[in-house]
C-alpha cells in the first residue's frame, strides 16, 4: 500500500506543474513554461532552439497525458496526478525521466549562452526561478545539481535529478 506521506510529497509536486495555478495541469501550462523561458532568456519562439523547447514541451504534455490523465478531458486533476505519479512512476522513475528529457534538453540549450552543453549556476537558477522555484529552493538545487563542483549543470546532471524529484521514492 502506498503511504498517505508519498501521496502528500507527490501532490506537492503538482504546483510545479501548473503554472497558472488553476488547479490543473494542461497543454497551456506546458506552452507556458516555454514561453516564459524563451523571454527569460531572449530567445526568439521561431529559432532553432524556440521551436525544439515547444516541441519538447508537447512532448513532455503528452508523455504526462498518457500517464495521468485518466478521464480523457485533456487535463491532469491534482488527485489524477497523484495516482499516475504513485501507480505509474513511483516504480519507474526512468520513464519520468525519459518523457521529460526533450523539454530539459530544449530547456537546458535555451539558457546555455556559449553553447558547450552546460549552464552555470546563476542560469540554473535562472531557469528554475521561471518554473515558478522558490527562491531559496532554487539557489539550494542549482547547488545541489553542481555534483563536480565546476560551477556548471548538464542534461546528465539534470534528468536524474528531475525524475528522483518528481517520483520522489518512498
Amino acid at each position: 500500500m502506498v503511504s498517505t506521506e508519498y501521496e502528500r510529497r507527490i501532490a506537492a509536486r503538482f504546483a510545479g506543474f501548473d503554472q497558472d495555478g488553476n488547479g490543473t495541469i494542461d497543454r497551456e501550462d506546458f506552452s507556458a513554461a516555454a514561453k516564459a523561458l524563451l523571454a527569460e532568456f531572449a530567445v526568439p519562439a521561431r529559432s532553432d532552439k524556440g521551436q525544439a523547447l515547444y516541441s519538447g514541451a508537447e512532448a513532455f504534455w503528452q508523455g504526462m497525458a498518457g500517464i495521468a490523465d485518466r478521464d480523457g478531458d485533456q487535463r491532469i486533476s491534482r488527485q489524477e496526478f497523484v495516482t499516475g505519479a504513485v501507480k505509474r512512476l513511483r516504480d519507474n522513475p526512468d520513464r519520468f525521466a525519459e518523457i521529460a528529457r526533450p523539454f530539459l534538453h530544449a530547456a537546458l540549450a535555451v539558457a546555455d549562452t556559449d553553447g558547450d552543453g552546460r549552464i552555470d549556476i546563476a542560469d540554473t537558477v535562472r531557469v528554475l526561478r521561471v518554473l515558478h522555484v522558490p527562491a531559496g529552493v532554487a539557489e539550494a538545487t542549482a547547488a545541489a545539481l553542481d555534483t563536480d563542483g565546476d560551477g556548471r549543470v548538464g542534461e546528465a546532471d539534470v534528468v536524474p535529478a528531475f525524475a528522483r524529484y518528481f517520483t520522489v521514492p518512498e
